[in-house]
Parts: structure tokens; C-alpha cells; sequence
């Protein structure tokens, strides 16, 4: 025994088998075949756990594997398998490490038999595909307010009837239009085709929603009818698909310009909801109310600084000064005016009293006589310009009277 273990190389450190199972569960998860898959079984071994977990076993005549569908899951499917039915699901492989085994990870389910019609959405879905039907660039913008919906669906649906109360408490102010149509059966597809159409040809539509309950796949059938598809693809209106629940997928959502998850999320997402409008609108309104008073008042500081501009600059301003300096001038004038004046005036005064006290007549009235040369009228005012005889003429203040030179008595 110690010979053949001897043969093999030890390694330096052997793996743990935690180690071992996270390889392998790198491997299968790395496999893409392994990550989107479809596999047909028996049911077998069906539990629910408190948490809402289902797992169960899949097995056919050689072998069989593990299967988990999580609460999550569960609760948006249509069926929900039992034990002994022949199944069909989708899933991807993943390896539960604590436990050491591979199992399927189950996200869809149904009863096995409709494997064509699988194959025959794949297909037509290929197709459209390529065409361009589904391309992203053609989906176009829902209307933000919009004023009438169209309702493609059964006016006996329970799905009419949660649209209905979903517009009517978050958007009641939309009109809703309805095209009445099957949604089940052999007839279904070209009623919703022509339903489509009844709408399209209306002026007064903005958008149009396509809803009905979930089911099978059978049961959706209608909504993967290429002449459906196409026609929702060529609708003149935006068009917001409704149909089933969040798990299903029909060709009618890859056509449509907005996929909802189920009929009352199509009436949710293409509508306003009117509380938030309305706490937007006032909202808005105590923006627009603050942001006037502060440009009133903005305003009115600026209108308070040009009047004090206009004050300072004011005509009637300078006008009141100069007004008031001109009465300032006038005043100083008329005293200069008087000062100079009182001034002259005793100029005048002395002038007048000295030629007063140089006035002959002024001299006369004090008792003097002007000797006049009778022949000549010259003064005389020394005794050596007289001669004998001469005669004189003698001027008193009051009149003059005749004389004559006659000897000196000196």
C-alpha cells in the first residue's frame, strides 16, 4: 500500500473541497449554453418552503436534476407545477455549493406540449427581428399629458377595469376611448388588427394602450399573431403594451413603443399622476410667488436709487440753489451798492461843504466885498492894481454898488 502511494506526486498544498466545488461552479456558469436553457420533465418531489420558495425534481426515464423557483418567481407565474406533470421550463444551471450538487434555476414553467409554439415564437420573433420591427430608434416618446387613450382589450376584461380605475385616480382628466376586441381565440388577431385601426384613424386619440390579463401562452397567443404585431409596429399612434403579467413576454411588447408589465402599468406609465402635478404646480407657483418678490423688490431699490439719483440731479434742485444764490448776490449787491452809495453820498457832502467853504458868497456873508475893475470886470485883490480915480465896482452879498479910487487915507 505505502509502494503504490508512492508513486503519485504529493502536492504542496491539496485542494478543499469548497475549493473543488467553486471551480466547478465557475465552470457550468461560465457554460452560455447552461445560462438560458429549456428543459422538458417530470415533476416529482414538490415542496414549499415558509419562505415561498418551491423546489422540486425534474427527471426523465435516465436521469434527473434539481429545481428551484424562487418567491419572486412563483408569484408572477400563470402555473405552478405539481407533482407527476410533464413540464417544460426555462432556466439557467447554477451549482448549490453546500450541497454539493448542480440544480436549475426556474424563472418560467409550463405544461410540456407546446413545444411548437415555442419554436414557432422564436422563429417569427427571428424575423421581425430582422427586419427591424423591434429596433429600439423606432420606439417613440409617450405623450406627457395626453388627452385621449385608446384602449385596445375585451370590454369584459378584468384588465379594462384596472386601467379604468388607475386613469381614473391618477389622471381623471383624460378621456379614454375604448376598441372593443377579443383577446382569446381564433378571431382575436385580426379584431385587435382592426381595433387598432379604429383608433389609428381618429384625430382626437394620443395614445393607445393594448392590455389584457395573463395566462398561458396559448392563452397570449393572439398578441404573437404576426399580422398583430406588424399592425402595432405601423400604428400612427404611440402604442404601450399591457399584456399578461411582469413574467410574460408577447411580440406585441417588442413592437410596441413602450412595454408595461401588466394592464394597470400601462394605464400608470403613460399617464401624469395629478397629486404630483398638483404638488408640482404648487410648487412652481411658491417658486414663481418668491422669485416676483424678490424682483419687486429688487425693482423697487432700484427705482428708490434713481429717484435719490434724480433728486441729486434734479433742475429744480440747482434751480432753488440758484435762485437762492442769486438773492444772496442780489443782497450783497444792493449793500455794496448802498455802501458805496453812503459813501459817495459823504464824498458828496464834504465836497459840497468845502466848495461851500470856498463859495465868494460865502465870504461875502461874512462881511467881505470882491473889488471889481468896473471897465474890465477883473478882481482886484491888491490895493497897487487901483489907480486914482479909477472907477471900482464893489460886490456885497446881497448886490454891488459904484465906486471910485480916491486918495489913500493912509
Amino acid at each position: 500500500m505505502w509502494d503504490q502511494l508512492s508513486l503519485f506526486a504529493q502536492p504542496e498544498r491539496p485542494l478543499t473541497v469548497s475549493e473543488v466545488t467553486s471551480r466547478l461552479r465557475t465552470l457550468i456558469e461560465q457554460e452560455p449554453s447552461f445560462q438560458d436553457l429549456w428543459l422538458e420533465g417530470e415533476v416529482s418531489n414538490v415542496s414549499r418552503a415558509s419562505s415561498g420558495h418551491i423546489y422540486l425534481t425534474l427527471k426523465d426515464a435516465g436521469a434527473q436534476i434539481g429545481g428551484v423557483i424562487w418567491r419572486s418567481q412563483a408569484q408572477g407565474l400563470a402555473y405552478l407545477p405539481k407533482s407527476g406533470d410533464q413540464v417544460l421550463v426555462h432556466g439557467r444551471i447554477g451549482l448549490y455549493e453546500q450541497g454539493g450538487r448542480y440544480q436549475i434555476y426556474i424563472d418560467y414553467v409550463q405544461p410540456a406540449g407546446m413545444g411548437s409554439l415555442y419554436e414557432a415564437f422564436e422563429r417569427l420573433k427571428a424575423q421581425l427581428e430582422a427586419e427591424g420591427l423591434f429596433d429600439p430608434a423606432r420606439k417613440r416618446p409617450l405623450p406627457a399629458f395626453p388627452g385621449c387613450i385608446g384602449v385596445v382589450t375585451s370590454p369584459t376584461a378584468a384588465a379594462l377595469r384596472d386601467v379604468l380605475n388607475v386613469l381614473n385616480r391618477r389622471y381623471p382628466l383624460a378621456r379614454v376611448l375604448l376598441s372593443p376586441t377579443q383577446v382569446q381565440g381564433e378571431a382575436a388577431p385580426a379584431q385587435i388588427v382592426a381595433a387598432l385601426a379604429r383608433l389609428n384613424a381618429r384625430e382626437d386619440v394620443d395614445v393607445i394602450l393594448v392590455v389584457r390579463g395573463g395566462g398561458s401562452l396559448e392563452d397570449l397567443w393572439a398578441f404573437n399573431d404576426e399580422q398583430v404585431v406588424r399592425a402595432v409596429a405601423a400604428s400612427r399612434l404611440p402604442v404601450v403594451s399591457g399584456v399578461g403579467h411582469e413574467t410574460d413576454f408577447t411580440l406585441t411588447d417588442f413592437a410596441a413603443d413602450h412595454r408595461a408589465p401588466t394592464p394597470s402599468a400601462a394605464a400608470e406609465e403613460s399617464t401624469p399622476d395629478l397629486v404630483e402635478l398638483r404638488a408640482a404646480v404648487e410648487q412652481r407657483a411658491t417658486r414663481l410667488s418668491q422669485a416676483l418678490a424678490r424682483q419687486l423688490v429688487a425693482r423697487r431699490d432700484r427705482v428708490n436709487a434713481a429717484q435719490r439719483a434724480l433728486r441729486h440731479l434734479s433742475p429744480v434742485a440747482r434751480i432753488a440753489g440758484a435762485r437762492q444764490r442769486t438773492d444772496d448776490l442780489t443782497t450783497r449787491l444792493e449793500a455794496a451798492a448802498d455802501h458805496r452809495l453812503a459813501i459817495a453820498r459823504q464824498q458828496v457832502e464834504g465836497l459840497v461843504a468845502r466848495l461851500t467853504s470856498l463859495n465868494p458868497e460865502a465870504v461875502l456873508m461874512r462881511g467881505y466885498v470882491i473889488v471889481r475893475a468896473r471897465d474890465t470886470g477883473s478882481v482886484l485883490t491888491s490895493a497897487v492894481q487901483t489907480s486914482l480915480g479909477q472907477p471900482l465896482g464893489l460886490q456885497f452879498q446881497d448886490g454891488t454898488i459904484a465906486a471910485r479910487v480916491e486918495a489913500d487915507d493912509t
